[in-house]
Protein backbone atom coordinates (compact mmCIF):
# COMPACT_ATOMS: atom_id res chain seq x y z
CA UNK A 1 0.00 0.00 0.00
CA UNK A 2 1.66 3.35 -1.43
CA UNK A 3 1.82 6.02 2.02
CA UNK A 4 1.61 9.35 0.97
CA UNK A 5 4.44 12.39 2.57
CA UNK A 6 3.11 15.79 2.47
CA UNK A 7 5.23 18.44 2.35
CA UNK A 8 3.57 21.66 3.38
CA UNK A 9 5.38 24.90 2.53
CA UNK A 10 5.43 27.93 0.74
CA UNK A 11 8.21 28.81 -2.17
CA UNK A 12 8.94 32.35 -0.35
CA UNK A 13 9.51 30.66 3.06
CA UNK A 14 13.02 31.68 4.06
CA UNK A 15 13.14 28.60 6.35
CA UNK A 16 11.87 26.07 3.56
CA UNK A 17 14.71 27.42 1.97
CA UNK A 18 17.17 26.88 4.73
CA UNK A 19 15.43 23.39 4.75
CA UNK A 20 16.03 22.41 1.13
CA UNK A 21 19.37 20.20 0.81
CA UNK A 22 18.04 18.25 4.00
CA UNK A 23 14.41 17.82 1.98
CA UNK A 24 16.46 16.79 -0.82
CA UNK A 25 18.40 13.95 1.34
CA UNK A 26 15.10 12.52 3.38
CA UNK A 27 13.45 12.27 -0.50
CA UNK A 28 16.56 9.96 -1.34
CA UNK A 29 16.04 8.07 1.01
CA UNK A 30 12.17 7.25 1.24
CA UNK A 31 11.06 3.76 1.17
CA UNK A 32 9.31 3.30 -2.07
CA UNK A 33 5.89 2.38 -0.96
CA UNK A 34 5.89 6.35 -0.44
CA UNK A 35 4.51 9.17 -2.45
CA UNK A 36 5.59 12.85 -2.08
CA UNK A 37 2.67 15.41 -2.57
CA UNK A 38 3.96 19.05 -2.43
CA UNK A 39 0.98 21.61 -0.53
CA UNK A 40 1.48 25.05 -0.75
CA UNK A 41 -0.01 26.91 2.44
CA UNK A 42 0.18 30.10 1.79
CA UNK A 43 2.25 32.55 3.97
CA UNK A 44 1.15 35.73 3.07
CA UNK A 45 -2.29 36.79 0.52
CA UNK A 46 -2.33 39.08 -1.90
CA UNK A 47 -1.16 43.05 -1.18
CA UNK A 48 0.66 45.59 -3.11
CA UNK A 49 1.31 47.28 -0.11
CA UNK A 50 5.22 48.12 0.53
CA UNK A 51 6.19 45.94 3.41
CA UNK A 52 6.25 47.96 6.73
CA UNK A 53 9.75 48.54 7.89
CA UNK A 54 8.65 46.39 11.26
CA UNK A 55 7.93 43.29 9.05
CA UNK A 56 10.99 44.15 6.98
CA UNK A 57 13.24 43.84 9.87
CA UNK A 58 11.25 40.39 11.55
CA UNK A 59 12.27 39.19 7.97
CA UNK A 60 15.78 40.20 7.61
CA UNK A 61 16.50 38.86 10.89
CA UNK A 62 15.31 35.21 10.11
CA UNK A 63 17.74 35.62 6.97
CA UNK A 64 20.25 36.38 9.14
CA UNK A 65 19.59 33.94 12.11
CA UNK A 66 19.37 30.65 9.13
CA UNK A 67 22.57 31.89 7.35
CA UNK A 68 24.21 31.88 10.87
CA UNK A 69 22.54 28.50 11.88
CA UNK A 70 22.78 26.67 8.40
CA UNK A 71 25.41 28.51 6.29
CA UNK A 72 22.80 29.21 3.91
CA UNK A 73 23.53 31.86 1.52
CA UNK A 74 21.32 34.92 1.29
CA UNK A 75 21.72 38.22 -0.66
CA UNK A 76 20.50 40.91 1.54
CA UNK A 77 20.61 43.35 -1.42
CA UNK A 78 16.94 42.10 -2.45
CA UNK A 79 15.90 44.96 0.25
CA UNK A 80 17.61 47.72 -1.33
CA UNK A 81 16.78 47.03 -5.06
CA UNK A 82 13.40 46.20 -4.13
CA UNK A 83 10.06 46.94 -3.03
CA UNK A 84 9.07 44.42 -0.43
CA UNK A 85 5.30 43.13 -0.32
CA UNK A 86 4.13 40.53 2.16
CA UNK A 87 2.97 38.77 -0.75
CA UNK A 88 3.44 35.02 -1.19
CA UNK A 89 0.26 33.85 -3.14
CA UNK A 90 2.05 35.20 -6.56
CA UNK A 91 4.82 32.89 -5.98
CA UNK A 92 2.01 29.85 -4.81
CA UNK A 93 0.08 30.18 -7.87
CA UNK A 94 3.35 30.11 -10.07
CA UNK A 95 4.33 26.54 -8.78
CA UNK A 96 0.56 25.65 -9.13
CA UNK A 97 0.63 26.93 -12.68
CA UNK A 98 4.31 24.84 -13.87
CA UNK A 99 2.62 21.84 -11.76
CA UNK A 100 0.16 21.35 -14.53
CA UNK A 101 3.15 21.07 -17.16
CA UNK A 102 4.92 18.69 -14.16
CA UNK A 103 7.48 21.59 -13.64
CA UNK A 104 6.69 22.16 -10.00
CA UNK A 105 9.73 21.77 -8.48
CA UNK A 106 11.72 22.75 -10.74
CA UNK A 107 9.48 26.37 -10.21
CA UNK A 108 10.16 26.20 -6.09
CA UNK A 109 13.92 25.92 -6.62
CA UNK A 110 13.88 29.18 -9.33
CA UNK A 111 11.63 30.91 -7.26
CA UNK A 112 13.99 30.56 -4.30
CA UNK A 113 17.03 30.66 -6.07
CA UNK A 114 15.61 34.23 -7.51
CA UNK A 115 14.28 35.56 -4.59
CA UNK A 116 16.92 34.50 -1.74
CA UNK A 117 20.25 34.86 -4.80
CA UNK A 118 19.32 36.87 -7.61
CA UNK A 119 17.79 39.59 -5.46
CA UNK A 120 14.40 39.56 -7.71
CA UNK A 121 11.25 39.96 -6.05
CA UNK A 122 8.79 36.72 -6.73
CA UNK A 123 5.89 39.07 -5.18
CA UNK A 124 5.49 40.49 -8.83
CA UNK A 125 4.07 38.37 -11.86
CA UNK A 126 6.47 39.64 -14.18
CA UNK A 127 9.56 38.08 -12.25
CA UNK A 128 7.29 34.79 -11.57
CA UNK A 129 7.13 35.18 -15.75
CA UNK A 130 10.73 35.63 -16.47
CA UNK A 131 11.99 32.78 -13.92
CA UNK A 132 9.41 30.09 -15.70
CA UNK A 133 11.20 31.27 -19.15
CA UNK A 134 14.18 30.30 -17.55
CA UNK A 135 12.88 26.90 -16.48
CA UNK A 136 13.94 23.42 -17.99
CA UNK A 137 13.76 19.75 -17.07
CA UNK A 138 17.07 18.21 -16.96
CA UNK A 139 14.98 14.95 -17.18
CA UNK A 140 13.06 15.23 -20.27
CA UNK A 141 15.26 18.22 -22.17
CA UNK A 142 12.07 20.37 -22.67
CA UNK A 143 10.99 23.81 -21.71
CA UNK A 144 7.63 24.91 -20.13
CA UNK A 145 5.48 26.41 -22.42
CA UNK A 146 5.62 29.57 -21.41
CA UNK A 147 2.21 31.21 -22.80
CA UNK A 148 0.20 28.02 -21.08
CA UNK A 149 1.83 29.51 -17.29
CA UNK A 150 1.08 32.82 -18.48
CA UNK A 151 -2.36 31.76 -18.72
CA UNK A 152 -2.70 29.92 -15.72
CA UNK A 153 -1.23 31.84 -13.53
CA UNK A 154 -4.14 33.62 -12.56
CA UNK A 155 -6.87 31.48 -13.99
CA UNK A 156 -9.64 30.65 -12.01
CA UNK A 157 -9.32 27.40 -11.73
CA UNK A 158 -5.25 28.13 -9.85
CA UNK A 159 -6.87 30.12 -7.95
CA UNK A 160 -9.47 27.94 -6.38
CA UNK A 161 -6.16 25.16 -6.39
CA UNK A 162 -4.83 27.39 -4.31
CA UNK A 163 -7.34 28.13 -2.27
CA UNK A 164 -8.01 23.92 -1.63
CA UNK A 165 -3.87 23.45 -1.24
CA UNK A 166 -4.64 26.07 1.82
CA UNK A 167 -6.94 23.89 3.38
CA UNK A 168 -5.54 20.94 2.72
CA UNK A 169 -2.82 22.29 4.44
CA UNK A 170 -4.26 23.62 7.42
CA UNK A 171 -6.25 20.75 8.39
CA UNK A 172 -3.23 18.59 8.21
CA UNK A 173 -0.87 20.24 10.63
CA UNK A 174 -1.31 24.01 11.98
CA UNK A 175 2.40 23.89 12.66
CA UNK A 176 3.40 26.50 9.89
CA UNK A 177 6.36 25.27 7.35
CA UNK A 178 7.61 23.56 6.46
CA UNK A 179 5.99 21.03 7.63
CA UNK A 180 5.83 16.97 7.04
CA UNK A 181 2.83 14.76 7.67
CA UNK A 182 2.90 11.54 6.52
CA UNK A 183 -0.72 9.56 5.74
CA UNK A 184 -0.55 5.58 6.48
CA UNK A 185 -3.04 3.19 6.86
CA UNK A 186 -5.74 6.03 6.93
CA UNK A 187 -4.44 7.82 9.73
CA UNK A 188 -2.12 11.03 9.74
CA UNK A 189 1.09 11.50 11.62
CA UNK A 190 2.96 14.77 12.06
CA UNK A 191 6.49 14.53 11.33
CA UNK A 192 9.56 16.15 13.36
CA UNK A 193 12.21 16.67 11.39
CA UNK A 194 16.01 18.63 12.09
CA UNK A 195 17.28 21.31 9.68
CA UNK A 196 20.50 19.43 8.95
CA UNK A 197 19.53 15.96 10.07
CA UNK A 198 17.68 13.70 7.65
CA UNK A 199 17.41 10.90 9.67
CA UNK A 200 15.32 12.72 12.40
CA UNK A 201 12.71 12.45 9.89
CA UNK A 202 13.69 9.39 8.33
CA UNK A 203 13.85 7.50 11.66
CA UNK A 204 10.15 8.82 12.36
CA UNK A 205 8.82 7.38 9.11
CA UNK A 206 10.22 4.33 9.67
CA UNK A 207 8.78 3.97 12.67
CA UNK A 208 5.36 4.85 11.62
CA UNK A 209 5.79 2.08 8.74
CA UNK A 210 6.99 -0.93 11.16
Amino acid sequence: MTSILYYIHDPMCSWCYGFAPTWNRIQENLPSTIKVEYVVGGLAPDSNLPMPQETQQMVKGAWQKIQDMLGTEFNFNFWDKNTPRRSTYPACRAVLAARIQSFEKEMIIAIQQGYYLRALNPSDDNILIQLATELKNEMVEQKINVDQFISDLNSKEIAQELTSQISLSRKLTQRGFPSLVLEHNGSIHFLEHDYQDQNVTLNKINAVLD
